[in-house]
């Protein structure tokens, strides 16, 4: 049977001073009146119902997790006691779909992406999951036709296709390129983001856990022969932060064969900036996009966000991104991550933990 799984941790820091790290992006709303986690699980119904739901997530945002998704059983928000990339987080997700279903298909999901329309993302997780059904033992991800030479993704050279499955052959992974290679890759026309969306069945995922990466393998097993007994939180607990940490791109993807890749129909933001805010609201006649009340003069190329009725006011500023939260205001030049990356530093070696 068909099970999804929601990963959603993160440390809240690249939308910063806006989520934190009890409140990261996929609590927040982008564009609609639903946050990010609750719009991904939206779309997973009426194809996969709340009782074949799974969420992985982490203690700090365990509570609120459950908060906005109340139809969910408590017990399938899987609390990892410290963040160990993709591979533990897939593999923790696996031994308990496995107690509950020997068949178990997973369609893993992030949770802080934006997807529409929703019809489109449950057609080709059906897709996914027939190509699974034909071949248990077939890794099947998803990847996304590039509009623009992102560097910030990585990609995936798609190879011939799969008789009438609407899927393809994956030739090789390629990591986060510079832009002259992107350029290329939008050129050629058969390399595809990586979205980082898969479907396998539980069992098989974990067999090529146990293939590649054996000790964390026996981690995981050591966890699930612990389930439903007494002793089932503590081994968690002294297990997992144990585990390897490792993507289960590099971990698995990237080492294993049967791998397809089904094409996205639907159309996908990582929303992994605050420039993609720009990409969701849009901007008015001066490129400036605005959120909340602001009063500008000559203010060319911003982004400005004020919650709690705050107003900004400016005056001949251009490409700026203006922030303003109760406890914290962020005022940097737009599109400068690295910038938003050394804040975020500072204020930790300053022992400002309160805002962050």
């Amino acid at each position: 049977m068909l099970h999804g799984v929601i990963m959603s941790g993160g440390s809240g820091t690249r939308f910063w001073p806006l989520s934190r790290l009890t409140r990261p992006k996929q609590f927040l709303t982008f564009g609609g009146e639903r946050t990010l986690l609750q719009a991904t699980a939206d779309r997973c119904e009426p194809l996969i119902l709340p009782e074949r739901l799974w969420v992985v997530t982490n203690a700090l945002q365990a509570a609120e997790t459950r908060r906005q998704l109340p139809h969910l059983p408590p017990e399938q928000v899987l609390v990892e006691p410290q963040g160990r990339n993709t591979a533990p987080c897939v593999g923790l997700a696996a031994v308990h779909l496995l107690r509950r279903d020997p068949d178990a298909i997973m369609v893993l999901m992030p949770a802080d992406h934006l997807i529409v329309p929703g019809e489109l993302f449950r057609e080709g997780v059906e897709t996914a999951a027939r190509l699974v059904e034909d071949d248990p033992q077939r890794l099947v991800l998803f990847g996304v036709p590039p509009t623009w030479p992102a560097t910030g993704f990585g990609y995936i050279e798609r190879g011939a296709p799969l008789a009438e499955s609407g899927a393809f052959q994956v030739l090789s992974f390629r990591e986060k390129p510079d832009h002259e290679t992107a350029v290329g890759y939008l050129q050629a026309g058969h390399y595809l983001w990586n979205c980082g969306i898969f479907v396998w069945r539980a069992e098989t995922i974990l067999d090529r856990i146990r293939e590649f990466e054996p000790e964390l393998a026996a981690g995981l097993e050591r966890m699930a022969a612990a389930l439903g007994t007494p002793d089932a939180e503590r081994v968690v607990q002294r297990e997992f932060p144990q585990l390897k940490s490792i993507s289960i791109d590099y971990a698995v993807l990237e080492r294993a064969a049967p791998v397809c890749v089904v094409e996205a129909r639907f159309d996908w933001d990582d929303v992994g900036s605050w420039e993609a805010l720009a990409r969701l609201e849009g901007s008015d006649g001066a490129g400036n996009t605005i959120i909340g009340p602001h009063c500008g003069l000559d203010t060319r190329g911003c982004i400005i966000h004020s919650a709690g009725g705050h107003l900004i006011a400016t005056c001949d500023v251009e490409d700026l991104l203006i922030v303003h939260t109760p406890d914290a205001t962020l005022v940097a030049r737009r599109g400068d991550e690295e910038a938003l990356r050394r804040i975020i530093r500072e204020l930790q070696d300053r022992g400002c933990d309160h805002v962050l």
